[in-house]
């Protein structure tokens, strides 16, 4: 055998990882990505939050959002919510919430049983065109959300199941569970040069060990990455295109500039005032 048929039979090497983080936990919240630091180089995803409740009931009092989409995906017991409209409902395990802030919007939730409550929310910057736009509220039923072997799929396509939701850019964001020995491939696609993942529970290989609690992002590239669950194991896992504008920040915003951060305050306060008058608030 030549040199040259050996080392086209040589496997390929693994998909490195850049950074990794166990972010920073405060109560039943740990916030792994965040605009100051990972969020900057794996924009479009620009916030990722997992909670972990187990006790007494809580509420969440509205708040504004804007600029931005959160997706909230429930990976055990249920959680409550109020919508823009002031609709009330509840998310079960499985389910997804989906909210496109656009222009600006107020909504709410919490727990309403003593339970153990577990799962992710992440916050996607809008593209320029979006980020003034309409708000768009989506709630699936566990039910609702299409699967492909063993990931779920959140956000965009995957194999031949597509999520229900209009992805604002191209974006893929999967809920994936493997037993213990599994392994399985994900094959970004074309232009999708973001990658990470963030561990629920168990432990991979990547074939990096990966820990509960930790967010990796792996090296700009369209290379896939093999997963092998070394336990029982359950992640997330978001690929995309990256988002080429500058992220200017407000408190519960995000956009593209100060001209449409401001533009975009301002629809909240109206928002508020009327809620304040409604006795919302």
């Amino acid at each position: 055998m030549t040199l040259a048929a050996a080392k086209s039979q040589s496997p390929r090497p693994a998909r490195p990882i850049v950074q990794r983080t166990r972010g920073r936990t405060h109560g039943a919240v740990t916030r792994l990505m965040s605009p100051s630091d990972l969020g900057e180089i794996l924009k479009p995803f620009v916030f990722l939050d997992l909670f972990d409740h187990e006790g007494a009931p809580f509420e969440l009092g509205l708040h504004p959002h804007s600029g931005i989409a959160t997706l909230t995906y429930v990976a055990e017991g249920a959680i409550s919510y109020v919508d823009p409209d002031g609709i009330k409902g509840t998310l079960p395990a499985g389910g997804v919430e989906w909210m496109q802030a656009g222009r600006g919007m107020w909504h709410g939730g919490g727990l309403g049983k003593a339970a153990r409550t577990r799962g992710f929310q992440l916050w996607i910057a809008l593209q320029p065109e979006l980020e003034l736009g309409p708000t768009i509220s989506i709630y699936q039923a566990p039910e609702d959300v299409r699967q492909d072997g063993p990931a779920r799929v959140l956000l965009g396509s995957y194999g031949p199941a597509s999520s229900a939701i209009v992805s604002p850019s191209p974006i893929n964001y999967l809920g994936v569970r493997l037993k213990r020995g599994e392994r399985w491939r994900y094959e970004p696609p074309t232009g999708h040069t973001v990658l990470w993942t963030a561990i629920a529970s168990g432990s991979l290989s990547v074939p990096d060990e990966l820990q509960p609690g930790e967010l990796v992002a792996f090296e700009p590239s369209s290379e896939a990455v093999e997963f092998e669950a070394l336990t029982d194991t359950e992640f997330v896992l978001g690929s995309a295109a990256p988002h080429r504008h500058d992220l200017a920040l407000g408190h519960y915003s995000v956009h593209t500039s100060p001209d449409a951060l401001r533009n975009a305050e301002a629809h909240i306060l109206a928002i508020r005032g009327r809620l304040v008058q409604e006795g919302r608030l």
